[in-house]
């Protein structure tokens, strides 16, 4: 059956590029002072989530959480430099863009592909309005939201819907798309919005609504990882549902739905006897 248009497969990958540049680009800038806070001030003594490096030597990578301590070395607070050694930085050189530390550079990335990513989205939101498609892909059914518990138990057992099921997302796919439309992106764009000092003149009830804008970084932080681990859950369910066939779907919009084998009837069952 042909699954995607043309539209929603552009915007799809569109926006896969967009994620990835805005996550590596976003710790970068995130590396420039690799801790959060909640509030209008930076509180350096007391903050909610901070990475740092020891002055052991070598030294060793910090991570504090809540006012615990964690030990992260080679990963986040101190990991190996481009000559092995070892560098204080919150994120490490692989998952950042650029991968040295360049908060312009970063910043450059993110802004850029952050409205690549707005206006991307805002084209998949008026096509899919204009042609049905969202109502079609987001919002279930009385039917799938009765279905909701059986939804999850075939989640949890792996099992894939077949036939005319896999004509449509189920109710948790359709509840999750909803989630991240409805709720995660917009507060993520307007958290990011808040942190800008020209926005913050402009709109002055940014900061009110977030409370002060390290509030507003932290949420913002925050929603990011909460993307990060949609994407893997999507992706890992890509691949346990059928990588191939799934791929076929978002490259030419075609999907190939298998057709449920039904048991056959025993011969009992018939009314008929030996």
């Amino acid at each position: 059956m042909f699954r995607h248009p043309v539209i929603i497969r552009i915007t799809h990958w569109i926006n896969a590029i967009c994620l990835l540049v805005l996550l590596m680009s976003g710790l970068q800038i995130f590396n420039a002072h690799p801790a959060l806070y909640w509030g209008k001030v930076s509180t350096f003594d007391t903050p909610l989530m901070a990475m740092s490096s020891t002055e052991d030597d070598p030294p060793k990578g910090m991570t504090t959480v809540l006012g615990r301590n964690f030990d992260t070395t080679g990963w986040l607070g101190s990991s190996a430099g481009s000559d092995g050694e070892a560098v204080d930085r919150g994120f490490p050189a692989w998952a950042t863009l650029p991968s040295d530390q360049d908060l312009t550079g970063g910043r450059s990335w993110h802004f850029f592909f952050a409205w690549t990513f707005v206006l991307n989205g805002l084209a998949y939101l008026i096509y899919g309005l204009v042609s049905g498609q969202l109502r079609f892909r987001v919002i279930p059914s009385r039917d799938q939201i009765r279905q909701f518990g059986a939804s999850i138990r075939e989640h949890l057992t792996l099992r894939f819907p077949q036939g005319d099921e896999a004509k449509r997302y189920n109710v948790i796919q359709k509840l999750a798309y909803l989630v991240v439309l409805l709720v995660l992106l917009p507060v993520q764009v307007l958290a990011g919005l808040a942190m800008s000092p020209a926005m913050n003149a402009a709109f002055p009830f940014l900061l009110t609504l977030f409370d002060g804008r390290q509030s507003a970084r932290t949420v913002h932080f925050v929603l990011a990882a909460l993307l990060v681990l949609f994407v893997i859950v999507h992706v890992v369910l890509v691949l346990l549902s059928g990588f191939w066939n799934n791929m076929r779907g978002m490259l030419t919009g075609w999907f190939v739905i298998e057709r449920r084998v039904e048991p056959l009837p025993s011969q009992g069952s018939t009314g008929k006897t030996a």
